[in-house]
């Protein structure tokens, strides 16, 4: 394995989001791949960016990912579809040459999801929920297309799936008619979908009345585990970033809100109490 220069960052791989919902994404990573080091930091104060300008969206995600930098992450994981899709690009292309340190990465979640989709759909009908970010930014469909240009696209933004799940009413009755709701719309679209991606990082807690709403026929892809196999698989291939991840099996949490309010939020996407978090600023 190569071994890292002494001048290059060595740290834990950093996850970040605008909320919660990356909070899933790290609990795959972390349960595929335990041994490593991670530092989650939500932008809680100043979510949902699902809504906000590609401008906005640009400038908070790219100050998250100095502050994780500024920390010592070599890689950071923009846990967020909404952040991979309107900021990703320009940060890989733009800031990371220019920056102290272009040997660091960051990585999206959008293309690993993309990438499996190939051996999933057999109509070659697939369907996105996600935000409206996310939906109007079309990042679904041209990665899509880039790998498998046969494969028709729809997507569907889901306003108000985000508030169900942030107010902790995703298992409550009334959380059934949004979810329906969205479900019939996208498949009255394209009634030939047989695949359907929850483009939204917060939307797996919704899956069990998802997949109630949903034909049995149709496959609903959660991108967690997707996300957390293409991690792996791109630190085998790139054993000079593996080298200078730290490996002591912690976990990290900052947020931009109370740490009090992260705590509550974060038991419920993580399943676990007694998190620790402490209070960040972003600049």
């Amino acid at each position: 394995m190569n071994q890292p220069s002494s001048s290059l960052s060595t740290g834990a791989i950093g996850v970040f989001d605008s909320g919660y919902g990356g909070l899933t994404i790290l609990d795959k990573i972390r349960e595929f791949m335990p041994e490593y080091d991670y530092i989650y930091l939500g932008d809680n104060a100043r979510t949902p960016y699902g809504t906000r300008s590609f401008e906005v969206v640009y400038e908070f995600t790219l100050q998250a990912v100095n502050k994780l930098f500024a920390l010592g992450c070599p890689l950071v994981i923009l846990a967020c579809n909404t952040a991979s899709a309107k900021a990703l690009r320009t940060i890989q292309q733009m800031n990371l040459p220019q920056s102290n340190d272009p040997t660091r990465r960051v990585l999206g979640v959008i293309r690993p999801t993309a990438e499996c989709i190939g051996t999933i759909t057999y109509t070659r009908h697939i369907g996105i929920l996600a935000t409206a970010g996310t939906i109007k930014s079309q990042s679904y469909p041209l990665e899509v297309h880039k790998l498998f240009p046969d494969i028709k696209v729809t997507g569907l933004a889901c306003p108000m799936w985000v508030p169900l799940v942030e107010n902790n009413e995703f298992r409550s009755p009334g959380a059934d008619y949004f979810v329906k709701q969205y479900i019939d719309r996208l498949l009255e679209t394209d009634p030939k979908i047989d695949t359907i991606v929850l483009g939204c990082t917060h939307y797996p807690l919704l899956i069990d009345k998802i997949k109630q709403f949903t034909p049995s026929h149709i496959q609903i892809i959660a991108q967690g585990e997707y996300v957390a196999h293409s991690l792996r698989d791109y630190l085998d291939r790139h054993t000079e970033m593996d080298a200078r991840c730290t490996k002591g099996n912690s976990c990290r949490f900052l947020t931009t809100e109370s740490p009090g309010k992260f705590e509550e939020s974060a038991s419920i996407f993580l399943r676990q109490e007694n998190i620790k978090v402490e209070s960040i600023t972003l600049e």
